[in-house]
This record gives structure tokens, sequence and C-alpha cells, in this order.
């Protein structure tokens, strides 16, 4: 059973709210030099040259006061419902800085990606959790990178195996 803090019950059940949503995302590869973590909703200003806002929160081991969740605009693409292949969710960014871009296209392998749903009120307290994803693709320039977001592929699991045991493999045992 998921736990929901008693804000987020009442503001998913009134008609109208000021709790408002924010999803978290945190990159991680052996590649990048710390996680890339970007959130969408400009709850603090965090600088003014360049003009930037974001989230603080402590969410995995963050620090909320060196490592804020840098805001971007967002959009949700439906995972896919093909036979053949993993449901995969996919992410457009925009308006994401050349340093994120260029981070997130260069991976060369799966990146794994973490998502939270937070109040902004209330950023340290996690509402709804999606940990280990990986991230399958990312393309695009420094106005918008699509990426595309599955689980672990089913192929790649450990599936049991035979033990060398003298019943089994006999000509090994003599």
């Amino acid at each position: 059973m998921r736990r929901v803090s008693l804000n987020a019950r009442r503001a998913f059940d009134a008609a109208l709210s000021d709790q408002v949503e924010v999803a978290l995302f945190r990159f991680e590869h052996s590649a990048l030099a710390a996680p890339v973590l970007l959130s969408t909703d400009p709850t603090v200003r965090l600088g003014t040259d360049p003009l930037t806002y974001g989230t603080r929160s402590a969410w995995m081991g963050a620090d909320p006061a060196s490592e804020p969740y840098l805001f971007v605009l967002a959009s949700a693409e439906i995972p896919g419902d093909q036979e053949d292949a993993p449901a995969a969710g996919g992410l457009v960014l925009e308006n994401v800085t050349n340093d994120i871009a260029t981070q997130l296209r260069a991976i060369a392998t799966r990146a794994t990606v973490h998502m939270a749903v937070v109040l902004a009120a209330t950023p340290d307290v996690v509402e709804v959790e999606f940990r280990n994803l990986k991230l399958i693709s990312a393309e695009g320039d420094a106005s918008e990178v699509s990426l595309a977001i599955s689980r672990q592929p089913i192929e790649e699991e450990y599936a049991p195996m035979d033990r060398m045991t003298r019943d089994r493999f006999p000509g090994l045992h003599r």
C-alpha cells in the first residue's frame, strides 16, 4: 500500500487546491561528474545571473543548499502499447541549458533515472516515487530534449542455471 500525506490527499480530493505537485528527476551515470537534477516547478529563485529557478529538496540525499533541482518545462508522452517492446514513457524537456542537453545526449550506455512527485510546499515529503528506470535514448538540442524511459529489459535479467552437482553432471566429478 502506498502512503500519501494528508496534504496530498486533501489536494487530490478538493475541487480547487493551492497545493502544487512537482515532479523531480534524477539522472545518474558513471560518465556524469554529478547527477543531473531537474524539477518541473520554479519553486524558488536560485540565481540572478543567469536567472534560474528550481526546487530545493533533500530527496535521495541531495543537499538542498548546494544541489537544487533545476526548473525545466517538461511534457509527458504516453507509454506505447506495442506487443513486442516494453512500455516506454517519454519526457520532452524544453528550454534546458546547453550543459544539461549535452550531458544527457552524450551518455552512450543506459543511465539510471529516478522520479518522484512532491508538493511544492513540502519538497522533502515524497508522495510517489519511481526508482531505477533506464534512459533508453536522449535526442534533441538545447531548445528541446526528448527522453525515452523504460524499465530494465527482461532479456537482461538472470535466469536460474543448473548447479554443477554430482547428480546433474557426473562427468565432472570422477
